[in-house]
């Protein structure tokens, strides 16, 4: 869970709804309602030649827009002009927005925008704008490592851990020690972890040539023979099998909100009563504690929704590692067919557990993991039933529920997007495929019609950890143009990707030290910077907030002035700034989503650039 200051540990329902204000944080009505001045707002990473270009003008509601030039740095030549198609009108701090589209340019080379009023950072048109941007935020991975950290050269939680609310006696001691911390704090949860591992298994199946060998198994520096993906992914998989010991028992959470007592380095972590041992939380798919003095339980009725990540995680490191380590892949088919009959036998949803708050991961879906695994094990096994089972569960959930919405509970629905509509899509022909791909695309089209009233495109909610919505988005929009060869969405997946690197309100990167010469987080809710003041390396911060969310928080208190100040406003607000954990805290689940999509954008260019070498017929 998202670490909390101190022991505040009040975290509002994330609804976009107005709550209770606090006197330590200003409500939205507090912020100034003036224009901002007029900027250029650009993906500052750049921009592949053949892909879609586009920049944002905001600024005050007076100042009119009639075109636009794209201007060689280097030569101080025009190369370009461009004439924004609309007005967009009022979006957050600005009273007048433009779209500045230059698609249409592909001549790689160092450019800048300039309009009468304002001029944007030089950024980049080339094939190689995404290179090794995803092995860079691998980096914030191997320091999340639990056990031993690579980073601090060091090993922590080496206790975890004794059990509870399993079929053995609470307090039984077992093995539960690796895997990741899930965030600034040092709680783990299994099913962000499934889905980390799914991811980063996932990005080196579709996208091998991007990742490098710099790293052994251990995370230290020195190559090993092996992607330091696979590396990385196997040690999230080794957690997981810890946590799966035997085929009816399945672990959902280490440690729990206790956790947010204060900041410190992890192997400092010493809040649970036992010395430095912490809590093993079992599945049991019945309600747990959340938050004792609320006398209050959490609504857990299965563990469909965990089985069914630990299944696709383990179903698809077999796929990848049964060629290279045979034993070892053998284990994993296994425990994916024993997670996967657990789901089938306890369906329904295991959300997590707290002790001194009243706020979970509260998870209310699950068809959508037991549908992405039937489908890696059908691909596995070719057993018709799993292919059958896939579709049933496709059929209970054809789009993912926050799609088109303003409102959600904090991880209501986990992962962001349904993957098993895409893989079970890979598998289907004829009209099963078009079903699912209609699936994938009717959640694009609740989104869309609400992001093209902006000029950033912006159909994504700012709820807690919207930069993780806004990458799975991203990904949602390429798969549906991977299965079906169509772009009509292309427009709307680069917007999302432009936002996350600095086409925004605020103009900065929303991942640390990414790109090295741009704007990015420097100040992040986080131990490891506060304390430590070790750098977070590719870490994907949670993102803006509604402005009704951040009014109604309680522990916030800005550290520093604020840099951003003149681009925060009553629809949304972003901090870099350690005193915000609403919006400036990294987490592993959302990084490993912008591992796959970073992944996907450095391969489009190889490929495009590949495309442009090849001698014509």
């Amino acid at each position: 869970m998202k670490q909390i200051i101190l022991s505040l540990l009040i975290i509002p329902q994330l609804l976009i709804a107005s709550g209770s204000r606090s006197g330590n944080t200003p409500a939205p009505s507090a912020f100034l309602l003036r224009s901002a001045p007029p900027v250029v707002r650009i993906n500052q990473m750049g921009y592949l030649p053949s892909g879609v270009k586009v920049a944002v003008w905001g600024g005050p509601a007076d100042v009119v827009v009639r075109e636009f030039k794209l201007i060689d740095s280097a030569s101080g030549k025009t190369v370009f002009t461009g004439f924004p198609a609309r007005a967009y009108g009022a979006y957050g701090p600005f009273g007048q927005t433009y779209r500045l589209n230059f698609s249409a340019v592909r001549t790689p080379g160092t450019y800048y925008i300039e309009t009468p009023s304002a001029r944007s950072p030089a950024f980049r048109i080339a094939p190689d704008v995404y290179k090794g941007a995803a092995d860079f935020c691998l980096r914030y991975l191997r320091q999340q490592r639990c056990g031993f950290n690579p980073f601090l050269k060091d090993s922590c939680h080496t206790a975890d851990g004794y059990t509870l609310y399993g079929p053995m006696p609470d307090s039984t001691r077992i093995n539960a020690i690796g895997g990741w911390h899930d965030a600034s704090d040092y709680l783990q949860y299994s099913t962000t972890s499934a889905n980390t591992v799914y991811h980063l298994l996932a990005a080196y199946r579709d996208f091998p040539k991007v990742f490098g060998d710099a790293h052994q198994s251990t995370g230290l520096p020195g190559a090993n023979g092996a992607p330091d993906v696979l590396d990385e992914a196997r040690w999230g998989l080794d957690w997981l099998l810890r946590m799966h010991p035997q085929d009816d028992w399945l672990f959902n959470q280490i440690a729990d909100d206790r956790d947010h007592r204060g900041m410190r380095l992890p192997k400092l972590d010493s809040f649970y009563g036992r010395g430095h041992e912490r809590p093993v939380y079992f599945c049991s798919g019945e309600p747990q504690v959340q938050g004792v003095k609320y006398k209050k339980m959490n609504r857990s009725n299965g563990v469909a929704s965990t089985a069914g990540k630990f299944a696709s995680a383990f179903a698809l490191g077999h796929a990848l590692l049964r060629k290279t380590d045979a034993a070892y892949a053998k284990a994993l088919l296994a425990k994916a067919q024993s997670a996967y009959k657990l789901g089938v036998e306890k369906p329904g949803v295991q959300q997590t557990a707290s002790v001194m708050s009243p706020y979970i991961y509260a998870e209310d879906n699950w068809s959508d993991d037991m549908e992405l695994a039937a489908a890696e094990l059908f691909g596995l096994t070719r057993d018709a039933g799993y292919y059958r089972q896939g579709w049933q569960y496709a059929a209970m959930e054809p789009v993912t529920p926050w799609l088109g919405k303003d409102t959600a509970n904090h991880y209501q629905w986990y992962p962001f997007i349904n993957l098993g509509h895409y893989e079970l899509a890979k598998r289907a022909k004829g009209n099963d495929r078009n079903r699912l791909t209609g699936f994938l695309a009717m959640g694009i089209e609740r989104v869309k019609p609400k992001a093209e009233q902006n000029a950033f495109y912006r159909g994504v909610p700012f709820i807690w950890c919207s930069n993780n919505l806004t990458a799975a988005f991203a990904i949602q929009c390429y798969w549906y143009g991977m299965l079906t060869g169509r772009d009509h969405f292309a427009e709307l997946a680069q917007a999302n990707v432009d936002w996350l690197f600095g086409c925004n309100p605020w103009g900065t990167s929303m991942v640390y030290g990414l790109p090295a010469h741009g704007d990015t987080p420097v100040d992040p809710h986080s131990a490891f910077t506060h304390i430590g003041h070790f750098p977070l390396d590719g870490g994907l911060v949670d993102g803006p907030v509604y402005g009704t969310i951040y009014g109604s928080l309680i522990g916030i208190r800005l550290a520093e002035a604020d840099e951003y100040a003149a681009f925060q406003s009553p629809l949304v607000v972003y901090h870099d700034d350690y005193g915000d954990y609403s919006t400036n805290e990294p987490t592993m689940d959302g990084t490993a989503a912008l591992i796959y999509l970073l992944a996907l954008k450095e391969n489009e260019g190889l490929t495009t650039e590949a495309s442009r070498r090849r001698p014509a017929r």
